[in-house]
């Protein structure tokens, strides 16, 4: 390690060791490790990703989009397009093989309708390009870093890596119940509006308040554990900090320009006896409302693929398969297409985002429904998290069963797709079946695993 401590900033120097621990557990230790910084690490099928600093920055509202980076600083106005701009943006920071972390806030669709009014100030997304990342595989560690003195570092912070254990979650951090009355009386709304024929489908949400500080990082180990995701993250960008365990994506997106969606719609609980399950898979399955929920949802996720994909190449695989993610199972689908020249993962996100099952049917119309019934914004939920490769790669999952932690407030919320055979009281325990995927998880902060304050946002954009 006699080399330069600064390197030539468009490219990474790498090295890659071997690595002893589960990869998800050795990722929640180095989060721990980044001290006051930012990090994210998102969770896919056999990698682990973790990255720490910002590089490069880009940071999204209603009315520009912020880019630092090697070059500087600029600003643009936001377009109708912004997942676009965004995507250019990257693409164009003069750094190789870049891989990009990010989150996208469920307010950010309203651009493209114009409806409704996002606050000017209000952040709808934040992508970092890190200056050091470790991705973590079953047996090997690949570390990537732009300085020289970062390799070092972080090589020695994987050597000294130990596993500080499970701790216990306590339960009674949160009451699941909290506003029985006012989500049935927006279930009722809702349903009253479909049957007018003012929408076809609206998923409404409620939030719940956790009690006192938790440990994010052992909250999300105890919950990873216990829970059976297609995606997970743990991550703190920007003023938001969040762990979630994504039971479906918005967008996988591939360098030979495949494209995935996955909707999930149509819900029952899992008990832990698999006869029982089994029997209430087998009820799911024969649930006219249910069914349909899910029918319109994959309909209009084929609608949108088609409009970024050839001509003939968008088709529906496993069709309402059972999918059991953490207390729940839900009637899943794959929706795949390829797209059409020119067109990349950032295309087909912005056409698939939000996901039609944390949204509603017609969107614009489910926006409005959403803010007519809703008591506050959605933020981070029902949203993305996103991470996306230089060659072409992007992968989204959905923000759901998660905890989210900002302006001192550490909070849960789960939702429900209301149709017109929807019973507020059918949907307000699906949320409880949906947050006690969360809510069981979640442990306490002590003394010595008190947070840091947010990093200091200077060097933000």
């Amino acid at each position: 390690m006699t080399e330069p401590a600064v390197l030539d900033a468009r490219c990474y120097a790498e090295v890659r060791l071997p690595l002893r621990m589960d990869p998800v557990v050795a990722g929640v230790e180095l989060t721990r490790s980044a001290g006051t910084g930012l990090f994210a690490l998102y969770e896919r099928p056999g990698e682990v990703s973790v990255g720490f600093g910002a590089e490069v920055e880009v940071v999204v509202t209603a009315r520009e989009i912020r880019y630092r980076g090697p070059g500087g600083r600029s600003s643009v106005p936001v377009s109708d397009e912004p997942l676009h701009q965004v995507g250019e943006l990257l693409a164009g920071c003069g750094i190789q093989d870049w891989r990009a972390y990010g989150w996208l806030g469920f307010e950010l669709s309203y651009l493209r309708t114009g409806l409704p009014e996002v606050p000017s100030n209000q952040v709808l997304g934040h992508f970092v390009v890190p200056a050091q990342e470790v991705r973590l595989h079953p047996g090997g560690a690949r570390v990537r870093t732009l300085r020289w003195d970062g390799l070092s570092e972080l090589h020695r912070r994987l050597e000294g890596l130990h596993d500080s254990g499970e701790r216990t979650a306590d339960p009674t951090l949160v009451d699941d119940v909290t506003d029985h009355d006012g989500y049935r009386a927006a279930v009722a709304a809702a349903v009253d509006d479909i049957r007018r024929r003012r929408l076809l489908k609206a998923v409404l949400s409620r939030v719940v308040p956790v009690r006192g500080p938790i440990d994010l990082a052992a909250s999300y180990r105890a919950g990873r554990r216990a829970n059976t995701p297609v995606r997970s993250f743990l991550l703190r960008i920007g003023d938001v900090e969040a762990a979630g365990f994504s039971p479906e994506t918005v967008v996988e997106a591939h360098r030979d320009g495949t494209v995935t969606t996955q909707p999930l719609a149509g819900t029952r609980r899992l008990t832990g006896n698999d006869v029982h399950d089994a029997a209430l898979g087998e009820e799911l399955l024969s649930d006219a409302k249910e069914v349909f929920e899910h029918a319109v949802s994959v309909r209009a996720a084929q609608d949108e693929l088609r409009e970024v994909c050839v001509a003939g190449s968008v088709r529906v695989e496993d069709f309402m398969a059972i999918g059991r993610r953490g207390s729940a199972q839900h009637l899943a689908s794959r929706v795949t297409g390829q797209l059409t020249a020119g067109r990349n993962g950032w295309h087909a996100l912005a056409r698939m985002f939000p996901a039609v099952t944390v949204s509603g049917l017609p969107k614009p119309e489910a926006y409005r429904a959403i803010r007519r019934y809703e008591p506050e914004a959605r933020g981070l939920y029902g949203g993305a998290v996103v991470v996306a490769d230089a060659d072409g790669e992007l992968d989204a999952a959905v923000v759901l069963r998660s905890v989210y932690r900002s302006g001192g407030r550490t909070w849960l919320r789960a939702g429900g797709g209301v149709v017109a055979d929807s019973e507020p009281d059918r949907e307000f325990e699906e949320t409880r079946e949906k947050l006690r995927s969360v809510a069981r998880f979640l442990v306490p902060e002590t003394p010595a695993s008190a947070r840091a304050a947010p990093p200091d946002h200077a060097r933000s954009t």
